[in-house]
């Protein structure tokens, strides 16, 4: 028989609806697996990662902080091959700030033609020096915001200068970055600040730089934009992905370019 008032132990009544909104929903993910499998997922491809590249690192040549922020500005739609044989000679002839705020315009230009754009790269480098010498006194800030504030620096360069120059964590979302992490699954996001924050929500912050090194070598080596490599991929078990490439091991190996890119 229906009950109008509740016996002993029943729970109190309450307003369903404002219940559940008290509780957050749980975010949906790219491949509809739970929050938690997505983690587990990922964590599993970065140690798988981390035992295929143990040594990853930065492959654009420098020494100092300056060096490294001139060089990535410089790798900008250039190979950081190419990159690395301009610098030793633009490296000496201006070893600091002062002497990029101070440079003639035309023999910079001459100097980092290679790398292409180099107009703009010249007007980077010669506001960069500038800067540097007006607001810091010569030196790098180690700081995300105040390099992106630096002109020719981007939250991309100035993550790629903190995590290798200053030991600061940092999530570097390139082409190769965001191109993999789309396909591994751990995020559907095309911003690259966004995928930059899910990516960094997956995994302590102490795995950030090296876990973009690592993705973006396996994305040369590897994980390729056209065609991937998929029958001779480790991550294989674990990549949604798998099938966009060869899957037959004979035929993907031929396409592994397991060499370095500096």
């Amino acid at each position: 028989m229906p009950r109008d008032t509740p016996e002993p132990g029943d729970s109190a009544p309450r307003d369903t609806a404002t219940a559940d909104a008290a509780v957050p929903a749980e975010k949906t993910t790219p491949t509809g697996e739970s929050r938690l499998a997505l983690v587990r997922r990922a964590r599993k491809m970065y140690r798988e990662l981390s035992e295929l590249y143990p040594d990853a690192h930065a492959e654009l040549n420098f020494t100092t902080p300056l060096e490294l922020l001139v060089a990535t500005i410089l790798s900008a739609q250039c190979t950081d091959k190419r990159v690395n044989q301009v610098t030793p000679a633009l490296f000496a002839r201006y070893p600091d700030a002062e002497a990029y705020a101070s440079a003639r315009r035309e023999d910079l230009e001459e100097m980092i033609r290679p790398t292409g754009f180099f107009r703009a790269k010249a007007n980077s480098l010669l506001g960069l020096g500038q800067a540097l010498c007006e607001r810091h006194g010569g030196e790098v800030p180690g700081n995300l915001a105040d390099l992106v504030k630096l002109p020719g620096v981007g939250r991309k360069t100035a993550n790629v200068l903190l995590g290798n120059a200053f030991d600061v964590p940092g999530i570097t979302v390139d082409t190769h970055f965001g191109r993999l992490v789309r396909r591994f699954g751990w995020t559907d996001e095309q911003d690259p600040v966004k995928v930059e924050h899910a990516i960094g929500e997956l995994f302590p912050p102490k795995d950030w730089t090296m876990l973009s090194h690592r993705v973006v070598w396996h994305g040369r080596r590897v994980c390729h934009a056209r065609r991937p490599a998929c029958g001779a991929c480790v991550l294989a078990h674990w990549c949604p992905s798998f099938g966009e490439g060869p899957t037959d091991e004979a035929t993907a190996t031929k396409l592994l370019r397991m060499r370095s890119f500096a």
